[in-house]
């Protein structure tokens, strides 16, 4: 259980006893989270729908809002991966769309809010992140799922609150590090592999090879007429999908650095 949550999120090198640690793409993960809207219009993306770009009044946060009713992900149709080596350049409408939302993600600082997460085997969970840039982010589970992730700017922590552990990663080598960062630029900081849009999404996936793990992706979907995050999904190096909706966004909330401290005395680091 505690290596399917992980995945959702950050994309980790495997731990020493031989356990796979997983998590979206930071970058992805929190590149979601970080320019996170409420996600509302649901719909399938049509590859290759092309739409102008966010316009300058569409890239800035607003107030807070509330939603009752958590977001019904959706799930993208797994043969959409195809050879990265198809993607060999951008139009111009297509490097606007990244630079907006490249501008929109290093705008934010402070990210507030709850996720859906809907597993390979579709099992769904819910919880609560909260994020400080740079460096720090923590997300929370619900009961009964007894995991925390958090990053202080330097580790990068799996935490199991039952068994009272927790996996350290440096946070250097997690794609956390593009995400958490106080600027990013997806075209130049990140390998963007695909940009499209339709009525209803604008969608811009990302490749990640590394060396202990293999081949990821993800892929971003903000909301074509608001410019905001709704939802992320991780592909991880076997090809299974994880799939995150983001709601109830806030970016004024004042956060306790605390939250970010990340507890060696009285959780432990598994023996190898």
């Amino acid at each position: 259980m505690k290596s399917s949550l992980s995945n959702s999120l950050f994309l980790l090198p495997a731990a020493p006893r031989g356990r796979r640690m997983s998590a979206l793409m930071a970058a992805c993960a929190v590149t979601i989270l970080a320019a996170a809207g409420p996600a509302s219009a649901q719909g399938t993306p049509k590859a290759g729908a092309k739409s102008g770009p966010l316009g300058a009044s569409e890239q800035r946060g607003g107030p807070a809002t509330t939603q009752a009713t958590p977001p019904n992900p959706v799930i993208p149709d797994p043969r959409r991966n195809v050879p990265a080596s198809i993607f060999t350049s951008f139009d111009a409408n297509q490097k606007a769309q990244a630079a907006k939302v490249s501008a929109y993600l290093s705008s934010l600082q402070t990210l507030v809010g709850n996720f859906v997460q809907v597993g390979p085997d579709g099992s769904k969970t819910k919880g609560d992140f909260y994020i400080q840039k740079p460096g720090k982010v923590r997300f929370e589970y619900e009961p009964p799922t007894p995991i925390d992730i958090i990053a202080d700017g330097s580790s990068l922590v799996v935490r199991d609150r039952k068994l009272a552990t927790q996996d350290v990663y440096p946070l250097s080598q997690t794609p956390l590090r593009y995400l958490l960062s106080d600027r990013i630029d997806l075209l130049k900081d990140t390998n963007v592999i695909a940009v499209s849009a339709d009525d209803l999404y604008v969608t811009i996936t990302i490749e990640e090879k590394q060396a202990l793990i293999g081949t990821s992706r993800l892929m971003l979907m903000l909301g074509a007429k608001d410019g905001q995050l709704k939802q992320w999904t991780v592909t991880d190096p076997q090809g299974y999908d994880t799939t995150i909706a983001v709601y109830n966004l806030d970016t004024t909330k004042k956060l306790d650095p605390a939250m970010f401290k990340i507890d060696f005395t009285n959780y432990a680091t598994p023996p190898g």
